[in-house]
């Protein structure tokens, strides 16, 4: 308007009226134009925003598992095999949670050759093994059902899971190594019973897990896992006598949790001692994580202290270690709806 008006003012009152039909002429092309250039310009930038977004929901994912800045463990057992794709569903599971990965046994079957290891655990569980902790369960040692037909006691050496962790399966040839993560003490044993004096009290294994245990007895929290479950309602395998006197020793040190597979199903018990007896101020809470991937076995009847169970669903439990307590929630796999969460205090 402020143009249109000092033109006027110099010109001729025709050639101004002429100039003003060019202008809205113009204007009216204008228009008609600016929507179309808008909607361009604006569609890189709504890519954009979404882009952003997106990376802030992955961040915001991938930081769940350290929102507090305490440490993180994930855990299963009983994982990959060649015939299942079990595996694989749980292995995104390690992708979308940071923390350190326990394996609570039988990581590679159906024996854990060299082979197996390379073949069916490298390709899913196997992108994340520098942050993996493992334990040894029957099926890494080749050759356990052979032996079993023949009655034996000793199973072998497991050269392929040794071989395939190599430090990060602590002692070669021994299987059990303990760490620190936080304010927590972990221990990861080897309860193959048959291959370390059948978990004897005068054992290699047990005299080291009671020196373990006194040396770190300033620590508040303390962590345990191993294949065989002294606790379970499974009908595969159910509860094992022969690791009880790992239980009696972590239970005199006042060990807060247990963590345990062989069992394929989830299985979460109230604190209870070494007997079975509910122990509320200080017992052990076991949990029952044979759900890497493998298969699945029933569970009929709880037995006593059972708090929840689940055996139909892979996942992994994530366990956030506080520094007076913990957290724990099952992560159901491949769309699966079970989960299981809470939280409880450290004895110490």
């Amino acid at each position: 308007m402020v143009a249109t008006g000092t033109f006027r003012r110099v010109v001729p009152i025709g050639v101004g009226i002429f100039a003003l039909a060019i202008l809205l002429a113009v204007g009216c092309a204008s228009q008609h134009l600016t929507p179309k250039q808008s909607s361009k310009q604006a569609a890189p930038r709504r890519r954009a925003e979404h882009a952003t977004e997106a990376t802030r929901q992955t961040a915001a994912q991938q930081n769940t598992a350290h929102g507090t800045g305490d440490p993180v463990v994930v855990a299963a057992g009983d994982i990959a095999s060649c015939a299942s794709k079990g595996d694989e569903a749980t292995a995104h599971l390690l992708d979308r949670i940071n923390g350190t990965i326990l394996t609570l046994g039988d990581n590679a079957y159906d024996e854990g050759t060299a082979a197996t290891f390379r073949q069916c655990y490298n390709p899913s569980w196997g992108h994340y093994k520098t942050r993996t902790r493992p334990a040894p369960g029957n099926h890494d040692y080749p050759g356990i059902d052979a032996a079993e037909e023949a009655g034996q006691t000793s199973i072998g050496q497991a050269k392929g899971y040794f071989g395939y962790f190599r430090k990060f399966a602590g002692f070669p040839g021994k299987g059990y190594y303990s760490y620190n993560l936080g304010r927590w003490h972990l221990i990861s044993l080897n309860s193959n019973c048959a291959e370390v004096d059948h978990c004897l009290s005068s054992s290699a294994q047990m005299r080291w897990l009671k020196a373990n245990l006194a040396a770190t007895s300033d620590k508040r929290c303390t962590l345990a896992y191993f294949h065989h479950p002294r606790f379970s309602s499974g009908v595969e395998h159910g509860s094992i006598e022969e690791v009880k006197p790992i239980w009696d020793a972590l239970y005199a040190a006042g060990v807060d949790v247990v963590l345990s597979g062989h069992e394929h199903n989830y299985e979460r018990f109230a604190p209870q001692d070494p007997e079975g007896r509910a122990d509320p101020e200080r017992g052990i809470r076991e949990f029952v994580v044979g759900t890497g991937g493998e298969s699945h076995y029933p569970i009929f009847e709880p037995i006593a202290n059972s708090e929840i169970h689940n055996d139909h669903t892979y996942g992994v439990l994530k366990l956030t270690l506080h520094p007076k307590g913990y957290e724990w929630r099952f992560v159901p796999a491949g769309g699966g709806t079970f989960t299981d969460s809470g939280s409880d205090r450290c004895h110490g």
